[in-house]
């Protein structure tokens, strides 16, 4: 017995036969033929399973059995060059899709819309809500009104990694300052005692925080006096180029650990070191921040603060989901705690 379904791309030039899709998705014939018949009676789970048989095999879905779109979530993110971005995006996507919303991306690249621009672009698709990551609400110099106005159109939306008082909305936000004192920590039980911090601009939120983190935290560990630790504060571009300038400042103050804002910045900072015939992390140690897919790969495996990508990303998704069921949604910060993750970038002082 065969089922008439229509072939992808990928599939082979013959029909798959009920027997296949059952064999793949460990399940009867007669499972199977409810499944793709539209039939009831059958668990969510197994009927999942076949349905993945029918990608698996390289078949697309019958129509009766694709799932209506509950709506369209734009999801608005600086850039994709830094993997932290897309794995936000990757889990934000997965938790739209499995309440039935379809997710919208769009992308701020060099030259490309600004946020407000991808934001009236949204609104005439007519999306249900926005998540925003590292937006313009993470900017301390950004008008905030334009999300006061975005919510009197009557558009929901929840604010990812910053936070703005003046903006009444749902924040999720990692617990930037607990992040810096973290790292500093760990490089000071290692036997650090020069420690420098390369992080982005100070008018961004999440870098304000990494620096008060960072000089609350070299006071309270070893003592030095807070002016003296905001001369160990290089702010630079959150890029590899960014964080090999600010680590070649630190490295000539004298740093024998450095704690970068982005796993980015530290790999710049490695780089730096290298440059200069350092051994990292035998000589220089280096942190940083993000846990990005990939990372652990790198050379050497890079010593990092791992920012909790799933949960926040569910959380907010949640929070925004639950706006638009019309159920009262806290406008408050929800503030998440990141991981230190030691790999090895990062080693005992060196013995002068």
């Amino acid at each position: 017995m065969t089922v008439p379904i229509a072939r992808g791309a990928a599939a082979n030039a013959s029909t798959p036969r009920l027997a296949d899709i059952a064999a793949q998705a460990s399940v009867s014939e007669a499972t199977a033929s409810r499944v793709l018949n539209g039939k009831a009676g059958v668990a969510t789970a197994t009927r999942q399973r076949v349905l993945a048989a029918l990608d698996v095999l390289g078949y697309e879905r019958p129509t009766r059995l694709r799932q209506r779109s509950a709506g369209l979530i734009g999801l608005v993110i600086p850039e994709l060059t830094n993997p932290i971005f897309p794995a936000f995006a990757q889990v934000i996507e997965q938790v739209l899709a499995g309440h039935g919303y379809t997710p919208v991306l769009c992308t701020q690249m060099p030259g490309g819309a600004t946020e407000d621009e991808l934001v009236e672009q949204l609104e005439q698709r007519g999306v249900n809500g926005i998540v925003f990551l590292s937006g313009l609400h993470a900017d301390t110099t950004a008008d905030p009104a334009r999300y006061t106005q975005l919510a009197a159109r009557g558009v929901p939306f929840v604010l990812i990694n910053g936070y703005h008082p003046q903006i009444e909305a749902s924040f999720v936000s990692p617990d930037d300052r607990a992040a810096a004192e973290m790292a500093v920590r760990h490089l000071v039980e290692l036997g650090h005692e020069r420690i420098g911090l390369a992080v982005g601009p100070t008018r961004y939120v999440p870098a304000q925080r990494k620096a008060e983190g960072f000089t609350d935290a070299l006071h309270d560990l070893l003592g030095v006096p807070r002016g003296d630790a905001e001369l160990l504060i290089q702010r630079t571009l959150f890029s590899v180029e960014g964080g090999q300038a600010a680590a070649g400042v630190l490295l000539d103050q004298g740093c024998t650990g450095i704690v970068c804002a982005s796993d980015l910045m530290a790999l710049g900072a490695v780089r730096e070191a290298r440059r200069r015939g350092l051994d990292v992390p035998r000589e220089v140690s280096v942190v940083g921040y993000d846990d990005s897919p990939l990372i652990a790969f790198t050379d050497p495996p890079l010593t990092t603060v791992r920012q909790p990508v799933q949960a926040m990303a569910t959380a907010a998704v949640g929070a925004l989901l639950e706006e638009l069921r019309g159920n009262p949604v806290q406008r408050a910060e929800f503030v998440f705690q990141p991981e230190l993750v030691v790999r090895g970038s990062t080693a005992q002082v060196p013995q002068r």
